[in-house]
C-alpha cells in the first residue's frame, strides 16, 4: 500500500496504528472525512483501480442497513453492513464500479460502532435476523490486511440466535481454517462457470480454486452458501451452467450447502451508462441488449425468466426448494 489517507478522527484508532505499523514506508494524508479523497468528481476509476489507495475512516450515522425486500437467505429481517467500500477485484458485472466515483478502498475502523448497532437491530427483529457484509466489498478478500473475519466470528459465535453471511470469491480463508465451524455463520461463495468467468471476473481466483474452498471449508464442517448471481446469458447457456452445477455437486456435499440464491444483472440506469462509458467495449455488455424496465437497466423479461427456470431446474436434482432463493434486486 504506497498511500494511505486517514481521517483525522481515527488516527489515533488502535485498528488504525496496527495497519500503519505495518506500512511503513506509505505516503500518509489527513484529512477531516474521506469523501473529500472518495467523492471527488472527475476521478479515474480505471486508474485508480491499478493502484488504489487505502483510506481510514469512521463510519458515521446508521452502521446497519435494511437489504432490499427480496434479498433473503431464509430469514425474516435482513441487514447489511459496510466496514468496507470496494473490492480488490475488477468484475465486470459489479455495481461498485458504476456506484462509487473512486476506486479506492475505504475502511472504517470503528468496529465497535457496527456491534453495537447489530445489537440494536437483533433487539428489535428477535432471533430471526441474518446480517450480510459483503455487500460493498468481498468479506474475507482483505482479511490480511482489515482482520474483519478474525474480530466478527467471535462477536457472532456469542449470538448463535443471529446469522452471519461472509460473501467472498477470496482463496484467504485461513481465519476459518484455524477456527472451531460457527454453525450461524455462512461463507457464501460467488461461482460463475470458468468460461465466463476467465473473461470478465478478472484479479478474482479462478473459477476451480474457489470451487475447492467451498470442499474444503464443508469437509471442515462450515456452511457455506453458493451465489450464483448475477446470471450471465454467454452462449450455450444451458449446457455451461449445467456443467458447472453438476461438477460443483460431484465434488460438495449437498448437506452443507446452507443456501443458493441466482439473480438477474441489473442496474440502476445511471449505474448502467457510468460503467458502459468506463467499459464500452467490454463483451459483456456486447452480448445481449439490456432495456429500462422498473426504472433498472437489465435483459427483456422472457430471457431473464429463462436465465433463472434454467438454473433453478438444475439446482432442483440436488436442492430442495427451501435451500433455493430467487433475487430480483
Amino acid at each position: 500500500m504506497d498511500t494511505i489517507y486517514l481521517e483525522h478522527a481515527v488516527k489515533r484508532h488502535p485498528r488504525t496504528l496496527e495497519i500503519l505499523r505495518r506500512y511503513p514506508s506509505a505516503t500518509i494524508v489527513e484529512c477531516d472525512r474521506y469523501g473529500e479523497v472518495f467523492n471527488i468528481r472527475a476521478q479515474n476509476f480505471r486508474l485508480q483501480k491499478r493502484r488504489p489507495a487505502l483510506i481510514l475512516a469512521e463510519k458515521q450515522g446508521n452502521t446497519v442497513l435494511p437489504t432490499p425486500p427480496d434479498y433473503s437467505i431464509g430469514r425474516s429481517s435482513n441487514h447489511y453492513f459496510s466496514h468496507m467500500l470496494n473490492c480488490l477485484y475488477d468484475c465486470r458485472y459489479c455495481f461498485l464500479q458504476g456506484m462509487y466515483q473512486s476506486a479506492h478502498y475505504v475502511l472504517f475502523v470503528n468496529w465497535e460502532e457496527f456491534e453495537s448497532g447489530i445489537d440494536e437491530v437483533r433487539d428489535q427483529a428477535g432471533s430471526n435476523g441474518c446480517f450480510f457484509s459483503g455487500y460493498d466489498c468481498d468479506s474475507l478478500a482483505m482479511e490480511s490486511l482489515t482482520g474483519f473475519a478474525n474480530s466478527f466470528i467471535p462477536f457472532f459465535s456469542d449470538r448463535s440466535d443471529t446469522w452471519l453471511e461472509l460473501r467472498t470469491k477470496s482463496l484467504n480463508t485461513r481465519v476459518l481454517e484455524k477456527a472451531d465451524p460457527v454453525p450461524n455463520i455462512v461463507t457464501a461463495y460467488t461461482l460463475t462457470p470458468d468460461l465466463i468467468a476467465r473473461e470478465i471476473e478478472h484479479g478474482a481466483p479462478p473459477y476451480e480454486n474457489r470451487l475447492s474452498r467451498v470442499r474444503s471449508l464443508t469437509e471442515q464442517g462450515w456452511m457455506v452458501g453458493l451465489r450464483l448471481d448475477p446470471l450471465i446469458p454467454w452462449p450455450g447457456f444451458s449446457k455451461v451452467y449445467g456443467a458447472m452445477i453438476e461438477e460443483v455437486f460431484a465434488q460438495v456435499n449437498s448437506e452443507r450447502i446452507h443456501s443458493v440464491t441466482l439473480g438477474p444483472m441489473r442496474f440502476p440506469k445511471a449505474m448502467h451508462d457510468r460503467i458502459i462509458k468506463l467499459y464500452p467495449e467490454d463483451r459483456l455488455f456486447a452480448l445481449r441488449e439490456m432495456t429500462l424496465r422498473d426504472g433498472q437497466m437489465t435483459y427483456p423479461a422472457e430471457i431473464e425468466a429463462e436465465l433463472v427456470e434454467t438454473v433453478y431446474t438444475a439446482l432442483r436434482s440436488h436442492l430442495p426448494d427451501s435451500k433455493i432463493f430467487r433475487q430480483t434486486n
